[in-house]
């Protein structure tokens, strides 16, 4: 069997799987249907048969189901209907394909008058000669059928159950006004924390120097002409203090906004990163420039600097991550400018299982975009590999 033919096999399985499945959950639910007259039973429900269909559709997996509740409802019914409807579909077919094939090579053991399938369909079997032929036929026909019906209807299910529980369009705006609002305001109190974070370190550590440094002068300038030894050892204890205020200032001014951003653009200072990394790390960094500001080539246009910094310290977030909590060996960081929207992917070999809530940094990164009306993915199965995703908004 060449490969499209057993990836249609495969595929046949699994919509058999799935509809079957469908038809049991739907049984159920009428058994159980002053359950779901409790929203959250509902929308738990809904929530499970949503990441069902996006498994066999190959989507990403969605969160939980955040539709109105009578929404819910409406899909429950339609579910109800369009499952115990393709699910006698793919019972006659594959049942009798099934009950075929046994009857068959068996007929003579059976009682007279059986027929080849079930259901009360087929042919009489009243001889080898009927069973050879007409009941082999029918046993091919139901199979072909199955193996050509089934996949296209469990699409068809999936397709229809992700529609009806999908936000629509004003739902979706309602949402994003509602996540930019809470994300506007953790940005204010983030913005607030880290301006006195900054004034805090100035306050302490530079400005201290610094009037160390100038009591030293001085008092080097008081003694200038009775002490020059002291005044030597002022001079090289004021200079120490100046290199080491320098340092503290540069320290906060990186995490303000990185230097290197700056001096070299994004991809430059990309690349300075990734040859930082504890671990080996690829870069692709598609048409951006690679040095003299946020010009990308061709058609990429300018990326403005608060964008540039979440990119930054996305990736850098991320390649701690890898080295830090999953063990990895290799990475892989791709930035691409596509219209209106500036990609990030990170991905690394590491053991997977990633979660934001036991604070490896995701939830960081998650704010900072978040911020900005961006988005975040996080996929991280169990065994690896990771995979962070981030989309920026970047002008048109």
């Amino acid at each position: 069997m060449n490969h499209h033919g057993a990836g249609r096999l495969s595929e046949m399985w699994r919509g058999l799987g799935y509809l079957l499945g469908s038809l049991f959950t739907a049984a159920v639910a009428v058994l159980a249907l002053p359950v779901f007259a409790l929203p959250v039973a509902a929308r738990t429900w809904a929530t499970w048969h949503r990441r069902r269909a996006d498994r066999l559709l190959g989507s990403p997996r969605s969160g939980p189901v955040r539709v109105g509740p009578w929404r819910v409802l409406g899909w429950l019914g339609a579910c109800l209907v369009i499952s115990l409807a393709f699910g006698v579909v793919v019972v006659l077919c594959a049942g009798n394909a099934l009950t075929t094939a046994v009857t068959v090579p068996l007929w003579w053991a059976l009682p007279a008058g059986t027929r080849a399938g079930g259901f009360g369909a087929g042919v009489p079997l009243t001889g080898w000669g009927t069973a050879l032929t007409l009941g082999t036929a029918q046993a091919v026909a139901f199979a072909a059928l199955t193996y050509w019906l089934v996949p296209p209807l469990a699409r068809l299910h999936a397709r229809i159950c992700v529609a009806l529980l999908s936000p629509s369009a004003a739902e979706r705006l309602a949402r994003r006004v509602e996540t930019l609002t809470e994300t506007r305001a953790g940005a204010m109190d983030a913005h607030g924390a880290e301006l006195r974070r900054i004034e805090r370190d100035l306050h302490d550590g530079t400005q201290a120097r610094l009037v160390a440094i100038a009591m030293r002068l001085g008092v080097a300038r008081e003694l200038l002409a009775e002490d020059p030894r002291l005044v030597a050892r002022l001079l090289e204890e004021a200079h120490e203090s100046t290199e080491e205020a320098m340092t503290e200032l540069r320290a906060v001014i990186r995490t303000i906004y990185p230097p290197i951003l700056a001096d070299r653009g994004l991809a430059g200072a990309l690349t300075a990163l990734a040859a930082r990394a504890a671990i080996d790390t690829t870069l692709d960094v598609g048409g951006l420039g690679e040095a003299g500001g946020s010009v990308g080539s061709g058609d990429a246009g300018a990326i403005p600097a608060a964008v540039e910094a979440v990119a930054y310290f996305t990736v850098a977030e991320a390649l701690t991550n890898a080295a830090k909590h999953s063990r990895a060996a290799r990475s892989a960081v791709r930035v691409a400018r596509d219209g209106d929207r500036l990609s990030i992917e990170v991905t690394d070999d590491g053991v997977g299982g990633a979660d934001e809530t036991l604070g490896t940094g995701i939830a960081g990164i998650r704010h900072r975009v978040l911020a900005l009306d961006g988005t975040v993915r996080l996929h991280s199965p169990g065994g690896g590999p990771t995979t962070i995703t981030v989309s920026l908004p970047c002008g048109s």
